[in-house]
């Protein structure tokens, strides 16, 4: 389990458009955020990813860098960017299963195709979001089990602006007794 306040593991994948992504190597002012995503064959990460294209320049304002990545390759992921018109959002691929994992991320295996008649993975991660600090630290976590109900980007957004105005600290980073 990733702890807010402690480093996150090493994040490094191709993206299409962007040169390499290397999470600390990243650059940004005052974040980084990480969202993984299902693959092409899920029609409610396109939704999400679009929302988070639009609003990729609203982060850059702020200093925080976006990137999309999931176990897709290359072809996969392309097929997405088109799909979510992509320019500002870095979209990743070729994301390894045991680094989801480390990652915390839930792997489902394939049901075969979905309602949008595209093939799953045989292995494939399911959601997580994160917003990884300058220093390569969890600031904010979600990770979910199922495709739907998502954090909305809107609001994440607004968590940013509220945590730098008040210098709010990453919280649930507790692991003592209970």
């Amino acid at each position: 389990m990733l702890l807010p306040r402690q480093k996150v593991p090493e994040l490094a994948v191709p993206t299409l458009d962007h040169g390499g992504f290397e999470l600390g190597a990243d650059g940004a002012e005052t974040g980084t955020v990480v969202c993984f995503y299902r693959g092409i064959h899920c029609p409610l990460c396109a939704t999400y990813l679009a929302e988070l294209e639009k609003l990729t320049p609203e982060f850059e304002k702020r200093g925080v860098t976006t990137v999309a990545l999931s176990v897709d390759g290359e072809v996969r992921a392309r097929q997405m960017a088109d799909k979510i018109k992509a320019s500002a959002l870095r979209i990743g691929y070729d994301l390894s299963l045991a680094k989801a994992r480390e990652w915390g991320l839930y792997i489902s295996t394939s049901r075969g195709k979905t309602s949008i008649d595209i093939e799953e993975p045989a292995l494939f991660s399911e959601p997580g979001l994160f917003l990884i600090t300058p220093a390569r630290t969890l600031y904010y976590g979600s990770v979910q089990t199922m495709p739907f109900v998502r954090p909305h980007f809107s609001e994440l957004l607004a968590a940013v602006d509220g945590a730098v105005a008040k210098n709010y600290p990453a919280r649930g980073e507790y692991t003592g007794p209970v």
